[in-house]
């Protein structure tokens, strides 16, 4: 079975942070590493197959995303730490880092039915596309199954987001809508009723950054599935988490090469979020990938029943400060197909949304990761 496991590495407490040229140097070092691994030896002598990486480093370490094929979750979780631990000591510059996690990421109350059930009468369903339609259900708030109490589990995963929320970096709580002093001191009209509370953008930037990691690994999946089935998401037999969620006009085009270019879009979008350098989105492709995203920190949070309006309002200013404008919302209007190059859009100063321009960046200032913006004149 194909595990997803996370791993954060930080660098030691008594280190300054990585600039931008470390950074770049831990990456090329723990990639290299990984690229001469082929199979892990897990416990027990049990081989454990490395199938592919993700490696995100910001200034105080790095988030790993290694994709294995294992026996078991825990077989999976031993090898990845053990590998990782070992690609560490073998470099002089990173031998001081320490493996803060290592684990694979599951619904809890599902996990434990997974468990339970084993081969039994209520083992999950063989059809991945049934399988998805399980592991998505919420938790209903009747829900009386033995050994799982939602409310405990919410606030576990709600200290969760809580811890991860200064990951954002590149986010001050005034981006969630909370008042800054001066403004807070210039209230004379009542405004400050309409701000947001701390606390609310507190679990609004934790959940963001917890939601960045399952749709990574949704997205890989959904990269793994079009890619075995050398198809497009309109034509795919298979379960698929996030292209289905693009504009629907465009889905014959959405094969393994767009899915890979996608995920690479996202991956250097979500770092520049952590490692504080994030300016601006810098393509139509961002813009979607952002969308995405917030769709699947709302689902997060209201699975666990943590979506309340404070921090509904919350994550809806962050959108309004981070989108520039809402252009890419035509995309999924097909009367409104072409307006980039009309007279129209024109005067309204709207950036080509054609497919073909999707990874291109907006201007000379845009960052869009080399492995997405292909050179000019490449198949589209």
């Amino acid at each position: 079975m194909t595990y997803v496991v996370t791993v954060d590495a930080l660098i030691p407490k008594s280190s300054t942070e990585m600039d931008p040229l470390q950074r770049a140097g831990a990456v090329a070092l723990i990639e290299d590493g990984f690229s001469s691994v082929e199979a892990i030896e897990g416990p027990d002598g049990m081989e454990v197959d490395l199938l592919d990486t993700i490696v995100a480093v910001y200034p105080g370490g790095a988030i790993l995303k290694v994709f294995v094929d294992a026996a078991a979750l825990e077989f999976a979780e031993e090898a990845v730490r053990s590998v990782v631990g070992e690609l560490l000591e073998r470099s002089q510059l990173l031998a001081d880092w320490q493996i803060e996690r290592c684990e694979v990421e599951l619904h809890p109350e599902l996990a434990q039915e997974s468990l339970a059930a084993a081969d039994g009468p209520d083992a999950l369903p063989d059809d991945l596309a049934d399988r998805k339609a399980r592991h998505t259900e919420s938790p209903t708030p009747g829900d009386e199954s033995e050994g799982y109490d939602a409310e405990a589990q919410a606030e576990v995963v709600r200290g969760q987001m809580l811890a991860r929320a200064d990951q954002l970096r590149s986010f001050p709580p005034v981006i969630f809508g909370v008042l800054d002093d001066e403004d807070g001191e210039d209230d004379e009209e009542g405004a400050g009723e309409f701000a947001t509370s701390p606390e609310d953008a507190k679990l609004a930037a934790g959940a963001l950054a917890y939601a960045t990691d399952i749709f990574v690994d949704e997205l890989f999946q959904d990269v793994q599935t079009l890619t075995e089935e050398d198809t497009t998401a309109a034509e795919c037999d298979g379960p698929l988490w996030h292209f289905e969620g693009l504009p629907e006009r465009y889905a014959l085009q959405y094969d393994a090469r767009f899915a890979r270019r996608f995920l690479v879009t996202v991956i250097a979008m979500t770092t520049r979020f952590t490692d504080g350098s994030f300016q601006q989105l810098s393509c139509v492709a961002e813009e979607l990938a952002l969308k995405l995203l917030l769709t699947e920190t709302n689902v997060t949070l209201e699975t666990f029943g943590l979506l309340d309006d404070g921090v509904s309002a919350a994550l809806d200013s962050f959108a309004d400060n981070v989108y520039e404008d809402m252009d890419h919302e035509w995309l999924y209007d097909d009367s409104m197909d072409g307006i980039d190059e009309s007279a129209v859009g024109e005067d309204l100063g709207v950036a080509p949304m054609a497919f073909k321009a999707w990874f291109t960046p907006f201007n000379e200032g845009r960052y869009v990761h080399p492995s997405a913006a292909e050179p000019a004149g490449a198949a589209q």
